[in-house]
């Protein structure tokens, strides 16, 4: 049997991997700029989370919801707690796919309505319903392909306010990153957001903020939608929930009432899986990340500005994307092979930084040396070319 191909890979091996570093099955240290794919969210193995799934491992791994399971609810009360949403529900599951899935679902069972209101450079999952509400043709199939999604120009406050008026009886929700991770690290306006939430409460639409790349604290408040000053309806989580364990979440506001069997799963809420999450919230209150987070990235944001050879600095506490000119097309991979830092990308030209929140300042001064380097290597290479 082959696997099945459909990622693109670096001829790379990571055996290990300790903070904001990895290494390969050679022994040679890397740099982790990328985070996994911001799901790193206190550092590679880190040992309060470790041992939190050790002992958890030790007594039980696994049994299904239809018992009580307390690590459930000791989740909600820390989630409660750090994300200073306290008078919220949560629900359980194990991706983010999955968290936009069952919000989407959520919101039509709550006020019977069909239509969902997506953004242009939108991504939310590769399931289902979540796929048709993400902004590329190439990863729908044709059983994906639904009329109930209207796509809108991200950040057009003007083209929502017309939508809302013309679809307003069949609008059942607005689904929103608040900042884009895969569509390039686009920021949405807090006026942009603040709209969504008047509309939805004029409207009777439910509000979801998709944040499951730039939740977390990742952005410098737990969630990015918060610097926006209004809650929504519906949070989704997932990435840095669970610092590498597979685990998601969505945060439910009060006014939506549950009903035995509208949601369900089979392993999300399991008891390796509360155990983990509660290692990472634990250690985001105890070492301040969020905090630390916003600090890291004001420093390295400025400092990106401040080189010239780059283009469209842009983001929020750890998750920042700049634009790449042409001529500096290899940048992404020379950080890599002849660096060692890992960084991620947005096509066609975006570089994103998405480490973990515990990143210190020696490892973020790393990462800059090696890029100036790295841009000087390459425009002395193209002289020499000339």
């Amino acid at each position: 049997m082959t696997l099945f191909d459909v990622y693109p890979l670096n001829n790379i091996t990571i055996t290990k991997a300790q903070g904001s570093y990895v290494w390969d099955e050679n022994g040679v240290q890397y740099l982790d700029m990328y985070g996994g794919h911001a799901v790193i969210s206190i550092g590679h193995t880190h040992p309060h989370w470790v041992k939190r799934i050790e002992d958890q491992l030790e007594k039980i791994a696994f049994y299904s919801n239809s018992i009580n399971i307390p690590l459930q609810v000791e989740l909600a009360e820390k989630l409660g707690k750090v994300s200073g949403k306290e008078d919220y529900q949560l629900f359980l599951c194990n991706s983010g796919a999955e968290a936009n899935e069952n919000a989407l679902k959520l919101a039509s069972f709550h006020n019977n309505k069909k239509k969902i209101i997506a953004f242009s450079k939108s991504f939310h999952g590769r399931t289902s319903l979540a796929v048709a509400a993400t902004d590329n043709k190439n990863i729908v199939a044709p059983v994906n392909e639904t009329d109930n999604v209207i796509f809108l120009p991200f950040n057009d406050e003007a083209a929502l306010q017309e939508c809302f008026e013309k679809h307003h009886k069949q609008i059942s929700s607005v689904i929103v990153e608040g900042i884009q991770g895969v569509g390039g690290i686009n920021i949405a306006n807090e006026s942009f957001l603040q709209l969504i939430r008047t509309l939805c409460d004029k409207y009777n639409a439910v509000y979801i903020a998709d944040s499951v790349q730039c939740g977390y604290g990742r952005s410098g408040q737990f969630f990015s939608h918060d610097y926006a000053g209004v809650n929504a309806d519906v949070y989704t989580m997932a990435k840095g929930m669970g610092n590498g364990f597979p685990i998601g979440g969505i945060l439910i506001a009060p006014h939506i009432k549950p009903k035995h069997g509208m949601l369900g799963t089979t392993f999300g809420g399991n008891h390796l899986a509360c155990a983990a999450a509660l290692a990472v919230l634990e250690v985001i209150e105890d070492e301040n990340l969020i905090s630390m987070a916003k600090q890291r990235g004001m420093y390295l944001i400025n400092k990106l500005k401040s080189i010239d050879a780059i283009k469209n600095v842009r983001g929020k506490g750890l998750m920042i994307g700049f634009d790449v000119p042409e001529e500096l097309k290899d940048l992404k991979k020379k950080l890599l092979f002849d660096h060692f830092i890992f960084t991620g990308e947005a096509k066609p030209n975006v570089i994103r930084l998405l480490p973990s929140l515990a990143v210190t300042r020696k490892q973020v001064d790393e990462f800059l040396d090696a890029l100036n380097d790295t841009i000087a290597a390459i425009k002395e290479e193209q002289k020499v070319e000339a």
